[in-house]
């Protein structure tokens, strides 16, 4: 059994300049707050994205805690940079978190490994001018986004002009991808293992981020209560992403199960929320472990890392 003293500081890195900000700073103070109870040597640092390397080099920790969500933080950029000033990290590696963070390239290693993805396709301000067919309703996202940043739900050609607009806000390049009706579900993966099955109940039309983050309806069913066939094909599905993506440690993969049964994994956040509301601590939970000790078998695992090059 590890003890907080086994790894040396640890600093906490966590805000950082993307869309995601807010939400990283939420996870950061709550990995803080349970590494500090658990007895680490902790410092917690405030990134947005400039001198980054002469704060570590001043603070000189051991490993670093990443609550860094979106670009910088989650695209393999801070990952590049800690693996160039030798510092072991929490989470996956620079090809893995630039991977998944791309929602193209994420589908396309997917589809390489058969793992079923929804229908799209990809558009540039230029490209969009002459989209003609559309069948709706459509999913609407920005290439390089998390936290629904972006997404929208389209069910006519004024929603869907909307909607483009809003999604090349943050991306020049934007997925259009066929609307699944049927269950939100996501896997967490700790190690090389599949935790219990979420199920994601959304008071509203669709999981956006308005329904993650600010309405207290929503609901978390975990475990989910599913079929056993399918609840063991969701947790699969979640493992194989994980791997497919060439992720590391832990990972939570979000998905959908259609109306007819057949499960569509939509994406794989290397670095998941770490908030009160957020589901892969849930998932842990649900099999014992605690919060507290979930922030140190991170660290337990990023300790085994150290020297890892991508």
């Amino acid at each position: 059994m590890y003890r907080a003293k086994d790894f040396g500081k640890v600093a906490v890195l966590a805000g950082g300049p993307s869309n995601e900000r807010a939400i990283s700073i939420k996870s950061g103070r709550a990995v803080y707050d349970a590494l500090k109870a658990s007895g680490c040597n902790v410092e917690w640092v405030d990134l947005d994205g400039y001198g980054f390397r002469r704060i570590l080099r001043r603070i000189s920790p051991d490993i670093a805690f990443l609550a860094l969500h979106g670009r910088f933080g989650e695209d393999g950029t801070v990952q590049r940079i800690l693996e160039e000033i030798s510092i072991p990290y929490t989470g996956s590696g620079v090809v893995a978190s630039h991977s998944a963070l791309d929602k193209i390239a994420s589908k396309k290693i997917f589809e390489k490994n058969g793992i079923p993805t929804p229908p799209y396709k990809v558009f540039n301000k230029q490209s969009i001018k002459s989209v003609k067919g559309l069948l709706f309703p459509l999913v609407v996202k920005p290439q390089n986004e998390g936290s629904s940043i972006g997404l929208s739900v389209a069910r006519g050609e004024k929603e869907f002009t909307a909607a483009a607009k809003e999604a090349f806000k943050y991306s020049k390049n934007i997925i259009i991808e066929k609307f699944i009706k049927g269950r939100e579900i996501t896997v967490g993966i700790l190690g090389n293992k599949a935790l219990p099955v979420v199920e994601i109940v959304p008071h509203r039309d669709f999981y956006d981020f308005y329904a993650k983050y600010k309405d207290k309806n929503t609901e978390y069913v975990v475990p989910a209560p599913l079929a056993k066939a399918v609840y063991r094909r969701a947790q699969a599905l979640g493992l194989a992403s994980h791997n497919a993506l060439l992720c590391k440690d832990f990972s939570r993969v979000d998905m959908i199960l259609g109306d007819d049964g057949n499960i569509f994994v939509l994406e794989v956040n290397t670095i998941p929320g770490l908030t009160a509301r957020s589901l892969l601590p849930k998932a842990a939970g649900a099999v014992g472990i605690t919060f507290n000790d979930l922030c140190l078998k991170f660290l337990n695992l990023a300790r085994k890392n150290k020297g890892r090059k991508y």
